[in-house]
């Protein structure tokens, strides 16, 4: 096959750089392509449209190259920074900007002459501008790029080219672009990806994109829920938590809760047992008669009731019993993926978290996950991060999720950029706000975030919810249900005591449309709402356990009455 041609449209020198080091051997054209007069109404929109355009006014309809078009915006807090004029407005410029975070877009637009195939798209990525000093930056000035400042910031962890256009030594780039004192980021087993443009997350034969998972919560992650959050975008949709020894002894309610609607992708189970054979039977009745793709094993459940018997985030601590129950969940699965998810452990005197991780890895799981609390703290206080970071670094070979304080799309970027971890796993913050998982979907793959939804946006919402409610469990049942879920909805809206009355008392979805009725419809989602904790907000507290628990880790013995039923089911 004969060689092509790559053109590329305006490349920059740094680009050019790059494809002439990456072996190619590029024609640079100039577009012609004006950039200050371009207008979109996000900056993702305006870097792509201007690759288009650039890559459209080079290509030759009648040629036969490959044609490259590109376009880099960054933006600052909302605020688009265009290309300085000259070098005076160059230094000021970056120096604006130091120490501080945004996102780099770039657009990208490749136009084949010979067939007459495009392609287009935008990429994300957080970068952080170092705390340079002038002399510094007047030596990037110096070097004639001052508009690529490719070696001003660090991308995805890895250092920027050196100003002279090699790779210069690891002491001459840090000291040219000192990063800020925040954790960096750690290099993935299955791939680095830059934050915003996320790889797609692997559990055995499927496959999470974009990498988010929607934690269990009894009485709310029910089919009705599930429905509603997937209709805003992908990801696994867990199950409520139910337990292994209600599934194997047939109670009917817990098997009402494994039902699955034939329009779920995966049919994904939060499991919770401390016996190893009771645990594999319960999945064997899983994988053979309910038909799950997916099993999430509980290792973190903090309420007192589960603790006191062993159960939950108290089991980690029996590290060899640990061992067993996974194993034999592993086992009984076959083929399909088994994940586990951990507290911290059970105080901060007694952590667990990194044992447990390097256990479930060596005993076959899929992927672990941390909620970076202990089960003292419960929901209090701040998740810690840092401790989803020590977990990557303990566990090599298998996915970790990291889960705690996601609220807004941008704690998802930001947890992924701190830790490493290779997803997110999302609860309190989807509570009254299932359009979170839209915004999770647009900010790992790089697109603007859209704006919350109006009073009356959020109304049709919870009309939808509600009467998903009722098509599974009945109007009756399925209204009272939801009134919890009306108080979520309406966290932050000055809607007043009567209506927040009124909801917490209707029992018809007729009632709930004329409650609906009376809120205004434009009024616009109030600030710091999304931040605004909903569900469960207790702690600390003491954790209660078996007698002699912390005395006994080695003992392989499943706690008695420990499996009982838990959390409804």
């Amino acid at each position: 096959m004969p060689e092509r041609t790559l053109v590329l449209a305006s490349g920059s020198p740094a680009r050019l750089r790059l494809l002439t080091e990456a072996g190619f051997d590029p024609k640079v054209v100039v577009s012609g392509v004006p950039e200050d007069d371009t207008h979109a109404p996000t900056t993702p929109l305006l870097a792509r449209g201007l690759a288009e355009r650039k890559a459209s006014a080079v290509a030759d309809p009648t040629g036969d190259a490959v044609v490259v078009g590109c376009d880099s915006i960054l933006e600052f807090d909302g605020k688009r920074l265009g290309k300085p004029a000259d070098r005076h407005q160059a230094l000021g410029w970056l120096r604006s900007v130091r120490g501080r975070q945004g996102t780099l877009y770039t657009g990208h637009c490749v136009i084949d002459e010979r067939s007459g195939r495009r392609a287009a798209g935008v990429a994300g990525t957080i970068v952080r501008f170092g705390t340079t000093t002038d002399e510094e930056l007047d030596a990037y000035l110096a070097t004639g790029e001052a508009l690529s400042v490719a070696g001003a910031f660090t991308l995805d962890g890895r250092s920027a080219p050196s100003i002279d256009g090699r790779r210069g030594s690891r002491q001459r780039r840090r000291a040219l672009a000192p990063p800020l004192p925040l954790p960096a980021r750690r290099a993935r087993p299955h791939g680095d990806v830059a934050v915003g443009v996320a790889a797609p997350l692997k559990l055995g034969p499927v496959a999470v994109d974009p990498p988010v998972v929607l934690a269990p919560m009894a009485g709310v992650t029910n089919a009705a829920f599930r429905r509603l959050c997937r209709t805003y975008g992908a990801g696994l949709y867990v199950s409520e938590m139910v337990t292994a020894r209600a599934l194997v002894e047939g109670n009917a309610k817990t098997m009402g809760m494994v039902a699955f609607g034939d329009d779920e992708p995966v049919r994904s189970v939060q499991l919770y047992g401390v016996d190893p054979a009771v645990m594999a039977a319960a999945i064997r009745r899983l994988v053979g008669e309910v038909g799950v793709d997916h099993i999430d094993l509980n290792f973190g459940c903090p309420a007192a009731k589960v603790t006191r018997r062993g159960g939950g985030a108290a089991l980690p601590v029996h590290r060899t019993l640990l061992r067993h129950v996974i194993a034999a969940a592993v086992g009984a699965a076959g083929a399909v993926p088994v994940t586990a998810k951990f507290r911290i452990g059970v105080d901060g005197a007694t952590t667990t978290h990194l044992e447990s991780g390097r256990i479930a890895e060596e005993e076959g799981v899929a992927a672990v996950a941390l909620h970076a609390r202990t089960a003292e703290q419960l929901y209090s206080g701040r998740a810690d991060w840092q401790a989803i970071a020590a977990l990557k670094e303990a566990v090599t070979s298998i996915p970790v999720l990291g889960n705690g304080d996601i609220w807004e799309a941008a704690d998802a970027l930001s947890m992924v950029d701190a830790t490493g971890c290779d997803g997110v796993v999302v609860g309190r913050g989807c509570l009254g706000r299932p359009w979170l998982f839209r915004d999770l979907d647009d900010a790992f793959a790089g697109r603007h975030v859209q704006e919350p939804p109006s009073l009356g946006e959020v109304a049709g919402v919870m009309q939808t919810h509600a009467a998903l409610l009722a098509e599974t469990f009945g109007e009756e049942h399925g209204v009272r249900q939801f009134r919890k879920h009306a108080g979520w909805y309406l966290t932050g809206f000055p809607v007043g005591p009567a209506v927040r009355r009124a909801l917490s008392g209707i029992a018809t979805l007729d009632e709930l449309a004329a409650v609906l009725d009376r809120l205004d419809p434009d009024q616009g989602f109030p600030p710091g709402a999304a931040r605004m904790a909903r569900g469960h907000t207790n702690g600390p507290r003491p954790v209660h356990l078996p007698a002699g628990w912390l005395d006994t880790a080695d003992d392989p013995t499943p706690p008695e009455g420990g499996d009982e039923l838990v959390s409804g089911g």
